[in-house]
């Protein structure tokens, strides 16, 4: 008795049993995994064998989507459209309640929905231990904090962002990194009312039309 293969539809050729190739979807495993690593761990503690352990895939599978832990962090600083919303619509209305307006978008977009508050807070723990990070998150906030509204800036514009960067940024790490109790027990009521009027000071000159 004679047992015929069975052909394949490939010319004849038999598949190749193992893991098949990265798809679509195993790469935004990989992005999702690295996102929360990122935000939770910080850049050094970060690697990429526990990323792709999150992700339920191969180390293989990561090293074949990004070459190394730099070009996958790169990738999972693509801030959501919608965390860029919420910091620039700030300055859609008048000079009177501003303050108040960017020191609640800000909480907001750090404190808000996973999928827009981890790359930015990977962004803020990496800042310290990372030139990438630190200039990514620079650049991303002074941009809105001197050229909102399309309003011209002062003369000292890039001084007072610096200084509503430095406040702005010191409320989110005392709350999600440090865990200073007073900070992390307060609602953001609470901090606005108190932080708005410092940063209503620091910025309204800065983005004030002339004359």
């Amino acid at each position: 008795m004679t047992i015929e293969k069975e052909s394949t539809p490939t010319g004849g050729r038999e598949r190749k049993p193992g893991r098949p190739q990265g798809s679509g979807s195993s790469r935004q495993l990989v992005l999702d995994a690295a996102r929360a690593r990122f935000a939770s761990d910080g850049f050094s503690a970060t690697t990429i064998r526990r990323v792709a352990a999150d992700a339920g895939v191969d180390v293989s599978m990561v090293m074949q989507f990004f070459r190394s832990k730099d070009e996958l962090f790169a990738a999972v600083m693509d801030i959501p459209e919608s965390a860029l919303q919420k910091l620039s619509t700030v300055f859609e209305g008048g000079d009177e309640q501003l303050g108040e307006r960017v020191v609640l978008a800000f909480l907001n977009a750090w404190e808000g929905a996973p999928e827009e508050s981890e790359p930015l807070m990977a962004m803020l723990r990496n800042a310290m231990v990372n030139l990438q990070a630190r200039q990514h998150l620079r650049d991303y906030i002074e941009s809105r904090l001197t050229t909102g509204g399309g309003q011209s800036p002062g003369p000292d514009a890039r001084l007072r962002a610096g200084l509503a960067l430095s406040m702005l940024v010191g409320v989110v790490t005392g709350r999600q990194i440090i865990g200073v109790p007073v900070l992390a027990e307060a609602n953001q009521e609470e901090l606005v009312a108190i932080v708005a009027p410092a940063i209503q000071n620091t910025l309204l000159p800065a983005i004030k039309k002339p004359g």
